[in-house]
């Protein structure tokens, strides 16, 4: 399940610092997440960090995109993974 960010947002900017996949970013005229990004922060903490500092209680699970645990654990592994660089010598 990604997190969604309402009609409700007053732009406070508390939000965006705290998540740890960087899901969430300023858009047009309020906050938004991206739910390609957003693993509710499993894998990091065990409640959304956002849903904890939002001071107008305006982030619910997004409808549109619902998800097991399982599936947000497979997307932090693969937000997580790192591609190997290679540097040429």
């Amino acid at each position: 399940m990604a997190l969604l960010i309402t009609d409700d947002c007053i732009n406070c900017d508390v939000c965006e610092p705290e998540c740890p996949n960087e899901a969430i970013f300023l858009g047009a005229e309020i906050y938004e997440i991206d739910p390609n990004k957003c693993t509710e922060c499993v894998g990091h903490f065990d409640e959304p960090q956002c849903v904890q500092v939002c001071p107008v209680a305006c982030i619910p699970v997004d409808p549109r995109h619902r998800e097991t645990q399982e599936t947000l654990w497979q997307k932090y592994h693969r937000l997580q993974s790192v591609i190997p660089v290679i540097v040429a010598r």
